[in-house]
């Protein structure tokens, strides 16, 4: 098709211009390009509702997708048809989102997260770590600025979490030095850098054009920097991005295998814990749900049905005989 080139171009463009990630770029693109596919090249502009619920249902039936995967189809197609092709079609707003269905997560206790922590060594042990002391995110954890990390206040400052909201958590006091020597590290790697006239990171474009100079200061590195350098995507230009999040899933694994843990648990897995534990703690669901940056109370309320305590006030009949 022709125009297939010209079009996925403008979705990139789209993407960029709101400073949508990397990862969601790429995500969106292949979803128009498996849409336009599956209706042997036509152009979207030809089609509309019935040619995305065929496509959907495709996928719910055929392919045997989950329902957020589903969702996340939709959701790049309405990004091509509102934001790309400017089309105000009042179809949109009625095309089906799956249900995703409502599971509890899956937790960890205390004993079971040190057992896994244990596992761990260096740098993936301080990845792991900060993620089940804070609750934040993987990529969130990944993403971390120097500059975000306060040691003063105890707190870290999360920048443009999940919906592009920033957000305060906690910095665990226990890792509060081997965090500080591990920048101290990083910083020495850096200055090594800047004298071999490297040592620039990634900053969105708005930023990197108001501060032109800020991608070589040490305030803008990653805390956890790749050891490698790479290939910028977007930009081309070679320099050091972030640790992959693969090492820790790959190393997680193993971790809760060699742990003796049958839990399907992942590092995500540590983020509610974390939320769980608090409560378990007597935290307040309202200060839990800061922490974890969750827009509605109800989000968070999950964690109640996990709790301990819950089942065990509950005597079985069973035990009554």
């Amino acid at each position: 098709m022709d125009g297939k080139p010209r079009l996925l171009d403008q979705v990139r463009e789209q993407i960029r211009l709101k400073h949508y990630s990397i990862r969601t770029e790429r995500v969106y693109c292949e979803w128009v390009r498996r849409f336009i596919r599956f209706h042997a090249y036509r152009h979207p502009a030809e089609m509309g509702a019935a040619e995305v619920e065929a496509f959907l249902s495709d996928l719910a039936v055929r392919r045997d997708v989950s329902a957020s995967t589903q969702n996340q189809a939709l959701a790049a197609l309405l990004f091509l048809y509102k934001q790309v092709l400017k089309l105000d079609l009042p179809w949109l707003g009625e095309v089906v989102r799956a249900k995703k269905p409502v599971r509890l997560p899956v937790v960890l206790s205390v004993e079971e997260v040190q057992a896994v922590l244990a596992k761990l060594e260096g740098e993936l042990w301080l990845i792991a770590s900060l993620l089940y002391g804070s609750g934040m995110r993987l990529m969130e954890v990944m993403r971390l600025r120097v500059k975000d990390v306060d040691f003063t206040a105890q707190q870290i400052v999360v920048r443009d979490g999940k919906g592009m909201k920033d957000r305060v958590t906690v910095l665990p006091q226990r890792l509060r030095e081997p965090l500080r020597k591990h920048m101290q590290a990083v910083k020495a790697a850096h200055n090594a850098e800047l004298l071999a006239e490297r040592g620039d990171v990634y900053l969105p474009d708005a930023l990197a054009r108001k501060y032109p100079r800020a991608p070589w200061e040490w305030a803008w590195q990653y805390v956890f920097p790749a050891q490698s350098l790479s290939t910028d995507p977007r930009s081309g230009k070679r320099r050091r991005h972030h640790v992959d999040e693969k090492r820790l899933q790959r190393a997680f694994k193993v971790a809760v295998r060699s742990a003796g843990i049958v839990k399907l648990a992942t590092p995500h897995t540590l983020r509610h814990s974390f939320a769980t534990h608090l409560l378990e703690g007597g935290q307040d669901i309202r200060t839990v749900q800061e922490l974890l940056g969750h827009a509605d109370v109800k989000t968070t309320q999950i964690y109640t049905h996990v709790l301990n305590r819950g089942g065990l006030v509950v005597l079985s009949p069973l035990d009554r005989l």
